[in-house]
């Protein structure tokens, strides 16, 4: 499967962000994209940098304006598209969704992103209620989605269910940077352990893997200055956790990748992980600590 990766860096104007993005697409599907992913929230900035009442102005239904923009292009360039939407599901009631459409245009599924974070610079769980729709890959002409949002992405549980119910690849779109006062070392300990947090992923499930991450300098609203340096950096590993592409940190890309779906099932044949799970001294997994 050809599958296209779009790592941009985002302006204060939503339609300039949309149109741009418009251009990437038509322009991965002219590569022979089949399966094209976004970057977490890709229609703003990262709103998310402070708590503003007012951005909830930003949310929207679904189906609405967006789905019927990403729809039309997902159908008029014949490709299977993951977008990430702030959503609007009721008064009050507001999500960070995940939405893939259909190479014909329609809503293939939708995933709401489970793990909220809230840490300086980051606060998610001011504007996003946890999803409720689960873990469930999302069936598309070129497989089942395991669709998942950023910092689902630290969770092996969360990759481990999507596995359990049949995805063929793991998708991630992501929006995650270092704090402008990070020293160089810790820049690359925070880069380096998202990278591989996600291949053990690849590696645990024998799955491929896309993380699909924004890049550049965003300040925080309503202040002039640099909060949050998104480190790009989008990849793609196969099911051994190889990296069959990897984005720079520090500019935009459009990338088209050649992932090999059926070679899960050789991988899986000499790496039985799932055969050989302990099902039975689990569960004390479902405790928030063992105490």
């Amino acid at each position: 499967m050809q599958v296209a990766v779009i790592q941009q860096a985002n302006t204060a104007s939503i339609e300039e962000n949309k149109a741009r993005l418009a251009q990437n697409i038509a322009d991965c599907a002219q590569k022979g994209a089949q399966l094209i992913v976004l970057q977490e929230l890709h229609n703003s900035l990262y709103f998310c940098q402070t708590e503003d009442v007012g951005v909830f102005d930003l949310a929207e239904t679904i189906p609405g304006a967006s789905t019927e923009f990403y729809g039309k292009l997902a159908k008029q360039h014949r490709v299977v598209l993951v977008s990430s939407l702030f959503e609007k599901r009721a008064t009050g009631l507001y999500h960070n969704t995940a939405v893939v459409f259909e190479n014909d245009g329609s809503i293939a599924g939708m995933y709401r992103k489970m793990h909220i974070p809230d840490d300086p610079g980051f606060y998610e769980k001011f504007y996003f209620t946890p999803g409720d729709l689960g873990f469930s890959p999302i069936e598309t002409s070129v497989g089942k989605l395991g669709v998942l949002v950023c910092w689902d992405q630290w969770y092996p549980e969360a990759a481990r269910l999507m596995a359990l119910a049949g995805a063929d690849i793991l998708i991630y779109p992501t929006a995650i940077g270092w704090d402008m006062r990070d020293s160089n070392d810790e820049r690359e300990r925070q880069r380096n352990a998202w990278i591989t947090v996600q291949r053990g992923h690849a590696v645990a499930n024998g799955l491929p893997l896309v993380a699909v991450n924004r890049v550049g300098i965003e300040y925080a609203p309503k202040q002039q200055i640099e909060s949050i340096n998104f480190w790009g950096n989008s990849f793609v590993a196969g099911p051994q956790g190889e990296l069959l592409f990897e984005a720079p940190t520090d500019s935009e890309i459009n990338q088209v990748v050649d992932v090999d779906l059926k070679r899960s099932e050789n991988v899986r044949r000499i790496w039985p992980f799932l055969r050989d799970r302990r099902i039975d001294a689990y569960s004390e997994m479902s405790k928030r600590f063992r105490d």
